[in-house]
């Protein structure tokens, strides 16, 4: 049988931390904490399995957590949603991105996406008949406008875009979207933003989600991710936020995808939300104080480290270590130094010419510690 994805393999993710596993690694590799949910959280949880909150809830999501979704948007980006027709609950990003390009990429349709890019966004293009066009990012990941302007043609559909970014922890300025904005202005493209990261902002900086500029928000699917923000990667619920028309459709392909997510723990964050505020609100003195903790640790590696000014992934240049790929870098570490990272030229069509791998910091301060340790030595 022909494949529809003859280029896709199992995702560097799942190898890495399989490695990690094999060859007992501390695992810097895939992007889930090593803690614990927060008690509130689990015992909301708790309070719903067992509140009889266990049937189908509507296709949309539970109009008690998509409140507090309309709520918590409301605050942070001045941004009025309509509850009922504006936010769609998802089982994960991942499930969000990919219906939101079947939303609206059709076959011949050009998707144009940012390298490095996270390995869903392609596969999802295909499977919609589209073509991917890769446009790499400034060496400092930024967004270069006048390749981006360059770029946008007639075929044009679809822009993706990540911010706070993975791998590299850059934030796409305001003035970068303004860009954008300009850009599409009189053209029939759209946006999909991959905001998952948006409550991890380092330095006093500042996210803009695309839900808060009126411009590109008539045009514009916002992906979120509760497993992110509560250390929760294995609940797979996040949302999806599209104005009314673009939900309508979103939702038509959703309902046949997962038809809707977990009931209670769709419940549960609902409740901890209204309840608990302040955890997106300390989320980012939280990483940012485990972010310069690794940093502090490294300081004497060989290693160069990369600005992050958001996600959780920090990215280190080995250049002065190795002139291997960084394929076979991330596979030696994890062997013999045993400490695992992901190769970051899996993140592009075309890799440059460099040496730099991510390290994931969303673990304890002692793993943290312990790898520095170990990548010191080298």
């Amino acid at each position: 049988m022909d494949s529809k994805l003859p280029n896709v393999g199992t995702t560097i993710f799942t190898v890495m931390s399989k490695m990690a596993q094999d060859f007992d690694a501390i695992n810097l590799s895939q992007g889930f904490p090593d803690y614990q949910v927060p008690k509130g959280l689990l015992d909301a949880m708790q309070k719903y399995l067992h509140g009889n909150y266990n049937q189908y809830p509507p296709m949309a999501g539970v109009p008690y957590l998509r409140e507090q979704i309309a709520a918590k948007t409301a605050k942070l980006y001045g941004a009025t949603i309509d509850v009922e027709n504006e936010i769609t609950v998802t089982s994960g990003a991942t499930e969000a991105l990919f219906v939101a390009i079947q939303t609206v990429v059709r076959p011949g349709d050009e998707v144009i996406v940012l390298d490095p890019c996270y390995d869903s966004y392609e596969p999802g293009i295909t499977l919609a008949g589209g073509r991917t066009i890769h446009l790499p990012l400034n060496s400092a990941f930024g967004l270069d406008a006048q390749r981006l302007s360059d770029t946008i043609n007639d075929r044009t559909r679809l822009i993706m875009l990540n911010t706070p970014h993975n791998p590299s922890g850059s934030i796409l300025t305001r003035e970068e979207l303004n860009t954008v904005s300009s850009l599409i202005k009189d053209r029939d493209v759209f946006i999909i933003s991959d905001e998952v990261y948006e409550h991890m902002v380092y330095d006093n900086g500042q996210h803009d989600s695309l839900v808060g500029i009126p411009d590109l928000r008539d045009r514009t699917f916002v992906v979120s991710s509760f497993g992110k923000t509560y250390h929760a990667t294995g609940w797979k619920v996040a949302y999806c936020v599209a104005p009314p028309a673009l939900t309508a459709e979103f939702r038509k392909i959703h309902q046949f995808v997962t038809f809707t997510t977990h009931t209670p723990t769709q419940w549960a964050l609902a409740d901890y939300m209204e309840h608990h505020p302040e955890h997106f609100e300390e989320l980012p003195r939280f990483y940012e104080q485990k972010r310069d903790l690794f940093l502090s640790a490294m300081s004497e590696s060989r290693f160069q480290m990369r600005p992050s000014a958001g996600t959780y992934f920090q990215l280190a240049d080995y250049s002065a270590l190795s002139s291997d790929t960084d394929q076979s870098f991330v596979e030696y570490m994890t062997k013999e130094v045993g400490v695992a990272a992901i190769p970051v030229s899996v993140f592009y069509e075309q890799p440059p010419d460099q040496r730099i791998v991510r390290f994931c910091f969303c673990k304890h301060d002692e793993t943290l510690v312990r790898a520095a340790e170990r990548l010191s030595e080298l």
